[in-house]
């Protein structure tokens, strides 16, 4: 994988479940296909947006490899791995990397909450032990601990750490980061849909988006738009997805992307307890939103 392959929109993919609480391997399958058929730079199973936090080690594989499986070399892919337990990140991130992964998304070491020196050290290590490019989140919502800028700026010299998520809500941070690393063969990619555009204005160079699972191709022609200088026409797409972005947040994700996924006609829109399924109120609300996007196809 190169950095060009480190440009562009990665669909954060959600994970289907039967009503039991398997998982529905025919649906992921479909659901790879539909997100390359309509264009974008490479999928991202099994990270957040995916309840990696409900499946098991072995499940997770499994979910990679039907994901790399359904693709082939037609787009990257690229696993989430990582784990709050060093060992643990390591193991998830080798059986990734052999189930086939181009790339891996490390979330940072949540609710032990290490210190600048823990957070490096974790970082390096998998990178040091896994031969391939690896993309640092940062969430602080959901860690508890952010990745400060200048342990980000470190991690960008190792040549195995090739890209940072940025999931913060800091635009001034992730500028900062892009400003200190632009020597460096290092990628930003926004992790939080709404500041897509902003996050490319200041030299971010695409996103791992959740938004992307619905809204595919206006996605695509979003982040596209914006990285060949055509700004007038990327904040055209942002406003026509802003009413989608900020409601696929309100509930905790991945509840509403999974309710507007079942909407569309895209999956069963189940999830793994403790979550559950978007309020019926919000249900309605959510319907109303999508009805003022029609979905539209991938310009050939």
């Amino acid at each position: 994988m190169t950095l060009s392959e480190f440009r562009g929109v990665y669909p954060a993919m959600t994970t289907p479940f039967h009503e039991d609480g398997s998982i529905d391997f025919e649906t992921l399958r479909e659901d790879a296909h539909r997100l390359a058929d309509a264009g974008v730079d490479g999928l991202v199973p099994v990270g957040s947006t995916g309840e990696s936090a409900t499946l098991s080690h072995d499940e997770h594989v499994e979910v990679v490899e039907a994901v790399v499986d359904a693709v082939g070399d037609d787009v990257p892919v690229i696993a989430g791995s990582g784990s709050n337990n060093t060992a643990e990140a390591l193991s998830l991130s080798r059986r990734s990397a052999d189930a086939g992964a181009d790339g891996l998304l490390l979330i940072s070491p949540y609710y032990n909450k290490p210190e600048p020196a823990g957070m490096y050290d974790h970082y390096r290590r998998v990178a040091d032990e896994v031969d391939v490019p690896q993309i640092v989140y940062n969430v602080p919502g959901r860690t508890g601990r952010n990745i400060d800028v200048d342990t980000t700026v470190d991690l960008a010299s190792h040549p195995n750490i090739r890209g940072y998520k940025a999931a913060s809500g800091d635009l001034n941070q992730v500028s900062e980061i892009i400003e200190r690393t632009r020597d460096e063969d290092f990628a930003v990619l926004s992790g939080d849909d709404g500041l897509i555009l902003p996050t490319l204005s200041v030299g971010g160079t695409g996103t791992i988006s959740v938004v992307a699972n619905v809204e595919p191709a206006r996605t695509v022609d979003l982040v596209h738009s914006a990285l060949d200088g055509d700004f007038e026409r990327a904040r055209e797409i942002h406003h026509e997805l802003g009413p989608l972005m900020r409601a696929l947040f309100w509930e905790t994700n991945p509840i509403p992307v999974n309710e507007a996924m079942a909407i569309r006609g895209y999956g069963p829109g189940t999830v793994r307890s403790p979550l559950t399924r978007l309020s019926e109120e919000r249900r309605s609300d959510l319907e109303a939103v999508l009805a003022d996007l029609d979905p539209v196809e991938a310009e050939p």
